[in-house]
């Protein structure tokens, strides 16, 4: 099986719960457990809350693009932003680090990421963007219905 869509939507906190349920409905056909699917909504709030926070400064300006692709069992979820960039991604990435400390943020967002998927990778370069991309095989599958 193999399928494949893409969102765009404004860099505003409203559409983080539009997107997670997006890719949840999306990733359903291959009937995930529950856990699974869970998981997948929690990476997705993540990478997108960092987008609209972090990428854009919480300005309510940029677009913030999600795709995801499914293989076989295979789920690969892509979410970029055009937004500031990470000027250190080992640093960002260490648990407890936050730029927003102000925010009440945890600095917990790519390490959630990384526990709840196979692999991930993050590409930013500083006034450029950033594009997380997250990949997590699921234990089982439904059979395509053709």
């Amino acid at each position: 099986m193999k399928n494949e869509m893409q969102l765009q939507f404004l860099a505003v906190s409203q559409n983080e719960s539009f997107a997670r349920v997006a890719v949840a409905a999306f990733v359903a056909q291959l009937d995930p457990t529950l856990d699974e699917i869970t998981e997948i909504k929690t990476v997705v709030s993540e990478a997108v809350t960092n987008a609209i926070i972090h990428g854009y400064e919480n300005q309510g300006e940029g677009i913030i693009s999600v795709k995801v692709k499914i293989e076989g069992s295979v789920v690969e979820m892509e979410i970029r932003d055009q937004g500031v960039g990470i000027p250190d991604i080992e640093e960002a990435k260490q648990p407890l680090f936050t730029t927003k400390p102000e925010l009440e943020r945890s600095g917990m967002g790519f390490t959630i990421m990384e526990n709840f998927t196979d692999e991930m990778t993050i590409e930013s370069k500083p006034k450029e963007g950033t594009v997380v991309k997250l990949k997590k095989r699921l234990s089982k599958t439904k059979a395509p219905c053709n």
